[in-house]
């Protein structure tokens, strides 16, 4: 039953959204509360996101609060108690799979993630999730944004270097043997090419 409780907050975000007025998320808690306490399984159905009444049908629904009634009217309690916090956040889905996160606090939504801004990944799953994210688009920018501050300067400064080596590449010693070529860069840094088809392309560079 813990994933009707999780429902909740889903709900919260999607009325949130849809209109100017953002309401009160408790509201949603206590009302889900009471439907709980005295086991409407037609309330809580109706509270349900679209999603998950897709996943669920009114049936299964007033069968699994009717089946766990004890257990939906403790957690009634726990909403109700005057500690309880509840929490809305809104999650944004891009047709590109990107994602942005937003959360609920003074009555208006604030972003705490997105794909196109500096991430702030609350865990190592989130973290590695976001580099998934970020190589699967290719994004140099987005890669720099997930990495530490330290390695992200490193990173630049050598980028920095290999560009600034590379001004003049007419004055470059290149050593050429066959299809193959090194040149090696001011700075510490060396250039291989190799050529396909007549042409001349990067291999790799360090």
């Amino acid at each position: 039953m813990r994933s009707l409780l999780s429902l909740v907050p889903a709900l919260v975000v999607l009325t949130a959204c849809s209109g100017r007025a953002v309401p009160d998320p408790r509201s949603a808690a206590e009302e889900y509360a009471e439907a709980a306490s005295r086991g409407d399984g037609d309330a809580i159905y109706e509270m349900m996101t679209t999603s998950a009444q897709k996943s669920r049908s009114r049936e299964d629904v007033k069968r699994l609060v009717s089946e766990q009634r004890g257990e939906l009217a403790e957690q009634a309690k726990s909403l109700t108690a005057k500690d309880a916090r509840v929490e809305a956040v809104a999650r944004l889905r891009y047709e590109d799979g990107e994602e942005a996160q937003l959360e609920l606090r003074e009555g208006r939504f604030w972003i705490t993630s997105s794909g196109a801004l500096p991430g702030g990944s609350r865990t190592p799953e989130q973290a590695l999730d976001q580099l998934r994210r970020v190589l699967a688009r290719r994004s140099y920018a987005g890669l720099m944004r997930v990495l530490t501050p330290s390695t992200r300067a490193a990173i630049e400064q050598d980028l920095r270097s290999l560009v600034s080596g590379l001004e003049r590449p007419e004055t470059l010693h290149v050593e050429v043997t066959g299809d193959g070529a090194v040149v090696t860069i001011p700075g510490g840094h060396s250039v291989k090419l190799k050529r396909e088809g007549g042409v001349w392309r990067v291999d790799d560079f360090d």
